[in-house]
This record gives C-alpha cells, structure tokens and sequence, in this order.
C-alpha cells in the first residue's frame, strides 16, 4: 500500500492526518525531526508527501525546493493561508497540488488519490542511507564514487533494501532471484553475497549487510 509521509509541525494536526489516512488503507510516517528530512526521505522513500508550508527552521517552499533538487516524490502542500501566492509559488517550484486549511478529509483523500494515479512509473532510483542505487543501469553511486552490480547482486541488494532491519532468509534471496528469471543454487547464492559486500566495502558500506547464523541476513539502516 502507499506509503504517506506527514510533514507538519502541528503535532494535532499531524495525529488526525495520520488517522484519516490509516482509516483510508495508507502507511503513514509523521516527522518529528524538521532537521532532517532531506535525509528522512532518502531513507523512507514515500509514495507522496503532505508538506505544510509554516514549519520550524524552515519554510515549507524552500524544503521543496530542495526536495525537488534531488528527487521527485509527488509532494502536495498544506497551508492554513487562504493566499493565492502561495499557490502559485508551492507549483512553480514543482508541488503536485495544493490544499488550503481547514480542508475536507474527502476531497484530500480523493486529491491524494489522484496525485498518485498520475505520478504511476516505473521507479529508476532507490537510496540507501546516502548511497543511490539504480537499478537500470546496475550500479550504487555516493559521492563521486561507484560500483556495478551484476543482475543478480541487484536483485539481492534490492530486496535486502525492501526489507531493511528484518532478517531476510536465503530461501527468500532464492525465491526472489527465480521470480526474477534467475536461477541459482545455494552455492550460487554464497558467492553473490560475498561479491556484493566486497562491493559495498569499496564504497564505505562494509557493515551494511550482517550474517544471522542459521536465520539468514539483514541490511542495517
């Protein structure tokens, strides 16, 4: 299901949007740190972001503008301002849509709604901590640095991804590796994780993957 983060600094407000959300099949995050988000998001990877415009440190414009720098996450703003400026402002500088406060949990469920319907695609890029990871092309990037992955570290890296902090066992690596088209033995399996944690280790990531005895492995945040 969708995931929905809630940025907003109105610790009421946060709670009813989370309830209604829930109430409406959706995972939600509420952000409690206003230091961090960039980060947050790098590590969260929401489907949308509710994003009100007043926010502590900073104005909510200029996160999205930063936000927009490296990612484009459906983000739709949130102002109690009836202020056609700040419309005009919150699109131009890339929001998905806008909705004035108090608003009608209907008509922000059926804009949340239609926000994501239009932003459907195929994902191109994941993050790690600070590390991105593009699958189409194979390769983890930090900084100025890379690694290229083979098909089959990807496709394990990926799904350690999917599950971070959870203990991921090998026959879920092989069931997973086989829906892909790829068809490995359990040997096959020992190699492609000792590749892909040389690989990590190039670029800083040596501690990332830990070994479960007899459980399987985990891919630490």
């Amino acid at each position: 299901m969708p995931k929905i983060k809630i940025v907003e600094d109105d610790l009421s407000i946060a709670e009813e949007l989370k309830q209604t959300l829930e109430n409406a099949g959706y995972d939600t995050i509420v952000t409690t740190d206003f230091n961090t988000i960039i980060e947050q998001i790098k590590q969260e990877q929401p489907d949308l972001i509710l994003l009100d415009i007043n926010l502590p440190k900073m104005n909510g414009e200029v996160l999205l503008q930063q936000i927009r720098k490296e990612n484009n996450v459906p983000i739709i703003m949130v102002t109690s301002k009836n202020n056609e400026v700040d419309e005009v402002l919150s699109m131009s500088y890339g929001a998905d849509d806008y909705i004035t406060k108090p608003y009608n949990p209907t008509i922000l469920l059926l804009r949340i709604g239609a926000v994501l319907k239009r932003s459907e695609r195929p994902i191109d890029k994941f993050f790690y901590r600070s590390l991105e990871v593009i699958p189409q092309k194979g390769i983890l990037k930090t900084n100025d640095e890379e690694v290229v992955l083979t098909k089959n570290e990807m496709i394990i890296f990926l799904y350690l991804l999917q599950n971070q902090e959870k203990i991921v066992t090998r026959d879920e690596l092989m069931t997973d590796l086989w829906n892909n088209d790829e068809y490995i033995n359990d040997n096959a399996l020992t190699v492609n994780i000792s590749r892909l944690r040389a690989k990590l280790k190039e670029i800083g990531y040596e501690e990332a993957i830990e070994t479960r005895k007899n459980q399987g492995y985990i891919l630490h945040e």
